[in-house]
């Protein structure tokens, strides 16, 4: 199918974000987290029409996939829930490659399960 590649991509990022995690590598598996998150949406959108918006912002990426779903309500709440953990997966992006950042181990820990929820949601989708 097109674009499998993305979805093969994107859960190989979140299987090292997890290896990264369990090695106290906090920085890097944000990053991993962030690019599993981004790929798997683009995937998505890719499946539905053919094409995916190029940007790195994951808030931009729900935007597109609203437009395009059945799903909308669902998403949206699933966005709004969330809005918090998307931006600091947001804000992974940048700062785990060109800042000295650091990360709780908390904070990953939500990110992995954003991330677990949000395969699930794409799945059903």
């Amino acid at each position: 199918m097109k674009g499998d590649f993305l979805r093969e991509r994107a859960l190989k990022f979140l299987e090292n974000g997890k290896y990264l995690f369990s090695k106290g590598i906090y920085d890097l598996s944000a990053f991993n987290i962030e690019q599993f998150c981004q790929l798997i949406l683009k995937y998505k959108i890719l499946e539905l029409v053919g094409d995916y918006p190029k940007t790195h912002s994951m808030k931009k990426l729900f935007d597109a996939l609203l437009k395009i779903t059945e799903k909308r309500e669902e998403i949206e709440s699933f966005v709004r829930e969330n809005i918090s953990v998307i931006g600091n997966i947001e804000n992974a992006y940048v700062s785990s490659r060109y800042l000295p950042s650091t990360f709780r181990k908390e904070e990953i820990e939500d990110m992995l399960r954003f991330a677990e929820r949000l395969k699930d949601l794409l799945e059903k989708i």
